[in-house]
């Protein structure tokens, strides 16, 4: 008979990693990959500098999820709930849609991130998705951010890396 461990033991680690270099999400538990998501940053490039639209780098965490139950393709301003986009009414305007996973960094470099609004959110401009065209967001498709929005919880570890 074997004995039983005295704590049982611990649920993998779920994480999120993006390739800026592959324009991709990963989600993963631990070592094993549950979920990949084509995705978009910014179309200024790498930075942590406040006002640059750039998309910073290193290590954050999901510091705030808001959108919980929000009909797909609604628009947040300031996080607030104020609509539905129509992809009939196209516009150019660089819309937050669907849900926001509002991260905060936990290095020097990058702890401005909160305050700097960086999200991961849905984006009235699919049609760019796999191509850098953010203004310093993490876009994604409005069912995908949706799927990764349940996957995850606040706290949750993200990566976002300059190499593939």
């Amino acid at each position: 008979m074997q004995p039983t461990p005295a704590h049982p033991p611990a649920a993998p680690a779920r994480r999120i990693e993006v390739s800026v270099p592959e324009q991709l999400l990963q989600v993963f538990d631990g070592i094993e990959e549950v979920a990949r998501f084509p995705v978009s940053t910014s179309k200024f490039g790498l930075g942590s500098e406040l006002d640059s639209g750039r998309t910073p780098l290193g290590e954050f965490e999901v510091g705030e999820k808001i959108g919980a139950g929000a009909e797909p393709c609604t628009i947040f301003r300031s996080r607030e709930p104020c609509g539905l986009w129509s992809p009939a009414a196209p516009t150019e305007e660089d819309l937050v849609l669907t849900r926001i996973l509002w991260l905060h960094g936990r290095e020097e470099h990058n702890a401005n991130t909160r305050e700097r609004y960086i999200y991961i959110h849905g984006t009235n401009q699919e049609g760019r998705i796999g191509t850098e065209a953010s203004h310093g967001c993490v876009r994604m498709n409005n069912a995908d951010v949706i799927a990764l929005y349940d996957m995850v919880e606040v706290g949750t570890p993200v990566t976002i890396r300059a190499q593939a």
